[in-house]
């Protein structure tokens, strides 16, 4: 079973930092590669750069949350559950369907399979 793990791609798991502008203030984010591969896919599919993602991540969970406490896990956590969202049928897995038009309550209910719901 481990081996499906333990023979991944080194590139995949090799940490990368990247620096991003918030609001005039530039920090330094690090993440493993496959974060970064699946922040390119989503932000590509609403037209924007990862740098215009991340900040729109930051901008919305401050006004949802009031206070980004690891902002870095948080990303983690959005790439796991955009993934594991198109895995259920909760979103479309055609990468041209963007996911800015998706209701939220649905996906967070988990009662609706958005990707039946987008092709009827």
């Amino acid at each position: 079973m481990c081996e499906i793990f333990v023979k991944a791609d080194p590139h995949l798991y090799a940490c990368r930092a990247r620096s991003i502008r918030l609001h005039g203030a530039v920090t330094s984010i690090r993440l493993e590669n496959l974060f970064w591969h699946a922040l390119e896919e989503i932000a590509s599919r609403d037209g924007m750069s990862v740098n215009q993602l991340i900040t729109k991540l930051y901008d919305e969970l401050v006004e949802y949350r009031g206070a980004v406490d690891n902002f870095t896990s948080f990303l983690r956590v959005c790439c796991l559950r955009y993934l594991s969202l198109m895995v259920d049928g909760e979103i479309s897995a055609d990468k041209r369907v963007p996911l800015k038009g998706m209701p939220a309550v649905p996906v967070m209910n988990g009662g609706t399979n958005m990707a039946l719901a987008q092709s009827g």
